[in-house]
């Protein structure tokens, strides 16, 4: 028996190149009609109707999954993203450093948190995309900035600007949800917008060794996923796992399966963590996680502390090898994970009580929790804007890439009703033109940024040229109306 495959819920990607659209297609078939014998439902009497269990009641009186859908189906928005992908169908060009790339566009869910528009989704869903675009449920579009995102949890955080209060779920207390607890699901399925589905959480603490750890990158994973069985597939990613009081327990992220469809397990991340990690992020732009300074045996059940970290809170309040860690702050910790996640609400410097056991005796120490590198401070904030080198000269970028730019002619931006842009006004043999864009094009947004004049692709080229990008995505449509995408690289000139 072949063993499951734990896939993330990311949606169906399409691609663009040369100006023309190839979709991969995921086509839905009708299972097929199996041969039965029709039958009618009978009652034993004709005074007792039939005993139909009763749904599930709030205290309200009310049934619980129609108020707990209620309360989290505005909140969960479809995410669309673009990403630029390396074209390696000409290895001739690459050589010639003359190749572009292709957009790769892909779909999944998140979740309001904060009526100002915070998005919480996953890390996976935003990864690598120029352009991050958010549809809320009354069919409103808005360009997205990634505030931040932690690779060792899985998890992002966007914000998007609206002219209004926007609906956001409560954040509930996964520490409290009990195996067998009825649980809802709600995101972007196969890109079908707000869509529920129910279950139970058939599992706590899983670790199913999902997210691959980078030592270079500073990720270490951390993974103490609810199981549940609520059906969820792709495009599911970042959408919103539910309790029946309608608060957010947990971010769907991944499922198990041999085809790539659900199979009958799901897992979320707690909201414990999101919790922590989206505060983390929207305070320093970075997640200050807290570190015990143990190693714990990986054979034995349970957490045994196989070692302590010289310096570590652990060995300063007492704890050595051999010690089981049995509960962090009066909440059980029967594992590895279950651990993580514990510390994982927690920053360096906080100080958490720690039920241990040596031997037959049991006691409780108060740890001081520290950074990865043994200190209990916080780590710096980070910036995600470095000052942008100086900008090339628009000369400079129209020779490499040998096209001419010039401002959209005013009856043609009155016609689309443009605030802005930049129009192809000439193009020779290069980058542009060998990506598909025709003469009259005109350019919107670069890397999701707006283009309002010449000077924003001039510092578009610096920012991408400031993060080592190897290509940009430019966004823009053509005077009849029609949109238009394209990768182009970034050229190597200098300010």
């Amino acid at each position: 028996m072949k063993s499951p495959l734990f896939l993330p819920l990311m949606g169906g990607v399409t691609l663009f190149s040369l100006g023309v659209a190839t979709t991969l297609t995921l086509v839905l078939r009708e299972s097929s009609a199996l041969e039965s014998t029709p039958f009618r439902l009978t009652s034993t009497s004709t005074a007792a109707p039939p005993n139909w269990p009763a749904p599930v009641a709030t205290t309200a009186g009310g049934d619980a999954f129609v108020h707990a859908a209620a309360a989290s189906v505005d909140a969960v928005v479809h995410v669309q993203t673009a990403s630029l992908v390396a074209d390696q169908s000409n290895p001739w060009l690459s050589m010639l450093g003359m190749a572009g790339g292709r957009i790769a566009q892909g779909s999944g869910s998140g979740v309001l948190i904060d009526e100002a528009g915070v998005i919480v989704t996953n890390h996976h869903v935003i990864q690598g995309a120029r352009e991050v675009r958010v549809n809320t449920s009354d069919g409103e579009s808005h360009v997205a900035r990634v505030v931040g995102s932690d690779p060792s949890t899985d998890l992002a955080v966007l914000a998007i600007e609206a002219d209004r209060p926007l609906p956001a779920m409560t954040m509930g207390n996964s520490d409290k949800v009990q195996v067998g607890e009825w649980v809802l699901a709600v995101g972007n399925p196969l890109n079908l917008t707000s869509t529920v589905t129910a279950g139970i959480v058939s599992a706590k603490g899983r670790n199913i060794r999902l997210l691959e750890a980078d030592a270079s990158r500073e990720v270490f994973p951390v993974e103490s996923f609810l199981q549940t069985d609520a059906a969820v597939n792709p495009g599911n990613s970042g959408g919103a796992l539910v309790n029946l009081e309608g608060q957010l327990i947990g971010i769907n992220t991944a499922i198990a399966s041999q085809t790539g469809s659900y199979a009958g397990y799901s897992f979320a991340i707690p909201s414990s963590i999101v919790a922590k990690v989206v505060k983390d992020i929207r305070e320093f732009g970075r997640v200050q996680r807290a570190y015990m300074g143990i190693q714990v045996q990986s054979r034995e059940p349970g957490v045994v502390v196989a070692s302590t970290i010289p310096g570590g809170g652990a060995r300063e309040a007492g704890i050595e090898g051999g010690d089981r860690i049995l509960a962090i702050n009066g909440i059980d910790v029967g594992s590895f994970p279950s651990l993580q996640e514990q510390l994982s609400k927690h920053r360096p410097g906080d100080e958490v009580r720690v039920k241990m056991q040596r031997g037959q005796t049991r006691r409780d120490v108060v740890v001081t929790l520290t950074n990865r590198h043994g200190a209990p401070t916080l780590n710096p904030m980070s910036s995600n804007t470095k000052p942008p080198k100086s900008a090339p000269r628009m000369k400079q970028l129209e020779d490499a890439w040998g096209v001419a730019l010039g401002p959209v002619p005013d009856r043609i931006r009155e016609n689309l009703q443009l605030r802005g842009g930049v129009m192809v006004t000439d193009l020779r043999n290069g980058a542009w033109g060998q990506q598909g864009i025709r003469k009259g094009f005109i350019v919107l947004r670069i890397d999701g940024s707006p283009v309002t004049g010449l000077q924003d692709v001039e510092r578009a080229v610096a920012r991408a040229a400031q993060s080592n990008e190897a290509g940009l995505l430019i966004e823009g449509m053509y005077p009849d109306g029609s949109r238009g995408f394209a990768g182009v690289a970034v050229p190597d000139v200098k300010p």
